[in-house]
């Protein structure tokens, strides 16, 4: 009897595979030969799902995304007050965990990759900044946010809080660990929040 091949898991799991060479080897070691070795696939059967390298670093990037999504999603589901929701949605993304930590030092390595390639690549959006703006209309909907708060420039020092906590924790884990990550993010929702 044949095997049956679920084509969304071999894709992710192609996918991660791509992630964990990019933690080891950085970009330059993404190879097509060092991940399908990664993957325990051969070069014939990763270019069945994937024709070319960008096709593959475009689906990882979204991977990335989509499972932050699902996260961020669940979160939507506990019983918490808009503050502690707006808290455990920012530390779904931020690096206080292995699954977070991988998925942001990923990230950067993409972004950073593409960065001149847009034109050749389709860049997924920054979900961060649509996000940071929902989170911040949202504390304002339910009246948190202090009166001295301006919209606009709280979107852009939270969307920059995150960005920054997330270098920084990837870069120097010793000094800034996941718990000092969430004091951070706490107390800093707690500065604009009454």
């Amino acid at each position: 009897m044949p095997k049956i091949v679920n084509h969304d898991e071999r894709k992710n799991l192609i996918a991660e595979a791509m992630w964990r060479v990019i933690l080891d080897k950085g970009m330059e070691g993404a190879t097509v030969r060092n991940i399908a070795e990664e993957a325990g696939l051969s070069l014939g059967a990763l270019r069945y799902y994937f024709k070319t390298q960008d096709d593959l670093l475009v689906y990882a990037m979204d991977l990335v995304q989509e499972r932050a999504t699902k996260r961020i999603e669940a979160v939507l589901h506990k019983s918490l007050s808009p503050r502690e929701l707006v808290i455990a949605m920012i530390l779904e993304i931020v690096p206080v965990n292995t699954t977070t930590r991988i998925e942001m030092e990923v990230w950067f390595a993409f972004i950073t990759y593409v960065k001149h390639r847009s034109d050749t690549i389709d860049v997924p959006e920054d979900q961060i900044l649509e996000m940071t703006q929902r989170l911040l209309a949202f504390l304002q909907e339910h009246r948190l946010l202090k009166s001295s708060c301006q919209l606009e420039m709280e979107i852009e020092r939270l969307y920059g809080l995150i960005d920054g906590l997330a270098i920084h924790a990837i870069l120097n884990p010793d000094r800034l660990d996941p718990e000092r990550v969430r004091n951070t993010i706490i107390y800093h929702i707690d500065s604009i929040c009454h």
